[in-house]
């Protein structure tokens, strides 16, 4: 493991009239920190595209990640799949990109566009070895990584994409590549810049897909650690420990709730300020405070339950970017530092029972907290971020 770190983010949109997609994407992190990416394109569209495409990633993925060979994964692939009833063969393209303990991407591809390399801001050329597996023709790539390298993958909706029947050449893979070179430079998340990629596709139809479009960005950065600190330890005589652990961590650091802002003031010898919202600014969520050697002090389960819905549908269709990335109120800033900086996440995360929350006409409790962490914590490992959570 180096410094390195992998932001992947991938979004689909589905043919018209479609309610399945027919490509897929999953994402297997292994015990050895490397990751597996398989983007299939199911032949054809709807219910058995959606069928070809799920179980060709989900089988690659599974048997790339307990250590079986390319060959295997496609013998496998060409016993399994079931035939197409309309075309006669079992049929599904793919890309996988394995990134080994973030230091090396090995690019595998079968008939789907070819993954686009962006370096130092440009397109960049890599190698290619062809090797005949089952009578498919797939090429394999060993790509050493570099900060700021940007990978993306897609399907065949992707290059080409036209409002009527006929191929767009204004729109081809070259242009797709200069297309997210440009966003690239803004600094802008994976998950981002593959909305933004498909989103585009989806104006070039016309809003009416003639084909599924999926794309999968990945983007290397360097590792930036994170803390989070969300409620007071069951035991009060915890506290001096799990402020010590803490505040000793690398990273940007950020607590939840007023007790627990109470408790770390009081270690670390500081005043804690209530702030007030900005003028013009209407928020439901309460109004942050400051501590000095604090980055982001912030009230606490409301707050974090505005977070996990952001994060929620970060996963899906993204549609409240907008909303948190440009907003200020507490719920944003956490989202801002944990979805589009951090890489690594700890949480520190007491079990005390808030006497507040005990009223039953309150919609809060002590499982709901609990509750709050399990989800987000799963929610931003989908993301690809490291998570790491300690009770107190």
């Amino acid at each position: 493991m180096n410094d390195l770190s992998v932001d992947i983010g991938y979004k689909s949109i589905n043919h018209a009239g479609e309610e399945l997609c027919g490509d897929h994407v999953d994402v297997v992190n292994t015990a050895d920190g490397s990751t597996v990416i398989v983007l299939a394109d199911g032949l054809g569209s709807g219910v058995q595209a959606s069928i070809l495409s799920t179980l060709t990633s989900k089988i690659i993925s599974t048997m790339m990640a307990a250590g079986l060979s390319v060959e295997e994964c496609v013998s496998t692939i060409a016993a399994t799949l079931p035939v197409h009833d309309r075309h006669g063969v079992a049929y599904s393209t793919f890309t996988i990109i394995n990134l080994i303990r973030n230091h090396t991407a090995e690019l595998i591809q079968y008939d789907n566009p070819e993954v686009i390399l962006i370096r130092d801001g440009d397109m960049t050329d890599y190698p290619m070895t062809e090797l005949h597996i089952e009578g498919k023709t797939i090429y394999r790539s060993t790509i050493r990584l570099q900060e700021g390298d940007v990978f993306v993958a897609m399907s065949d909706g992707c290059p080409h994409a036209s409002a009527d029947k006929t191929y767009n050449n204004n729109w081809k893979r070259e242009d797709i590549g200069q297309f997210v070179a440009d966003m690239s430079l803004v600094g802008y998340t994976a998950k981002v810049l593959c909305t933004m990629l498909i989103d585009e596709c989806d104006k070039l139809y016309g809003y009416h897909p003639l084909d599924d479009a999926t794309a999968c960005v990945v983007k290397v950065r360097q590792r930036v650690p994170m803390n989070i600190l969300f409620g007071p330890p069951a035991d009060p005589d915890d506290s001096q420990k799990m402020m010590s652990l803490f505040f000793s961590k690398e990273g940007k650091r950020i607590i939840c709730g007023g007790t627990t802002a109470t408790i770390a003031a009081k270690y670390l010898r500081k005043p804690l300020n209530a702030k007030t919202n900005p003028p013009g600014v209407k928020s439901k969520i309460p109004p942050m405070s400051e501590i000095e050697g604090v980055d982001l002090v912030t009230e606490g389960v409301v707050t974090m339950s505005k977070v996990l819905e952001y994060a929620q549908d970060y996963l899906e269709g993204n549609e409240s970017y907008e909303e948190w990335n440009y907003g200020h109120d507490g719920a944003c800033r956490i989202c801002q530092l944990l979805f589009e900086e951090a890489t690594d996440i700890n949480f520190f995360v007491g079990r005390a029972m808030n006497p507040a929350h005990q009223n039953p006409d309150l919609p809060i409790s002590f499982n709901i907290k609990m509750n709050i962490v399990k989800e987000l914590t799963e929610c931003l490992i989908k993301m690809g971020k490291h998570v790491r959570v300690s009770y107190f």
